[in-house]
């Protein structure tokens, strides 16, 4: 497991990585301070990571749709994060419902609905996988992506178990968030 301590709120703690640091090493600092943003509701930092020219995209699930996957821009998302403006997020495995609710209410309710600075972390490996096509590879071949894993509990015969992907793309020297996906078992 992997419990994130507080960072300091002075400048990216990516920024603050010497440059002999391996990759692997990069990226798990970049997750936890990811983690940390979302966790501690800080949407106006965590801004600061989404991609400037392709912005950040968000799945409910594992299986990504590029055309139906919410989208954001930087400038929307730093819009919109502070409003009561609903989004359709996609729908929901087993009922089929629709998800709508601000970016706030979903962050907080879906992509960090468990604590996942907690979690158990890999870089560029799925740690688990449920019953739903996961197609990280097909839709960003080149790209690098983290994985947190909640793993489930004994009441629900470990399938209430959860993920967070964040998915990356370096430009520049400079390492932006392209998407954000959830994966859990589904029906």
């Amino acid at each position: 497991m992997n419990e994130i301590k507080n960072l300091p709120e002075e400048k990216p703690l990516v920024e603050k990585i010497s440059p002999e640091a391996k990759t692997e090493d990069i990226f798990r600092a970049l997750n936890e301070e990811l983690l940390l943003l979302l966790k501690n509701k800080n949407f106006q930092k965590f801004a600061e990571y989404i991609h400037p020219d392709k912005g950040i995209a968000f799945s409910m699930y594992a299986y990504l749709n590029p055309e139906r996957n919410k989208h954001f821009t930087k400038a929307e998302f730093l819009q919109y994060s502070s409003t009561s403006t609903k989004f359709t997020w996609g729908t929901k495995d087993g009922t089929g419902d629709l998800l709508q609710l601000p970016i706030q209410n979903y962050i907080e309710q879906w992509v960090f609905k468990k604590d996942f600075s907690k979690s158990e972390y890999a870089f560029d490996s799925v740690l688990k996988s449920g019953n739903s096509l996961n197609n990280l590879k097909e839709v960003y071949p080149q790209n690098h992506f983290t994985d947190n894993y909640i793993p489930g509990s004994e009441q629900y015969a470990e399938m209430d178990w959860k993920i967070l992907r964040f998915v990356y793309e370096e430009i520049e020297g400079k390492i932006y968030l392209v998407a954000v996906i959830n994966d859990e078992w589904t029906t």
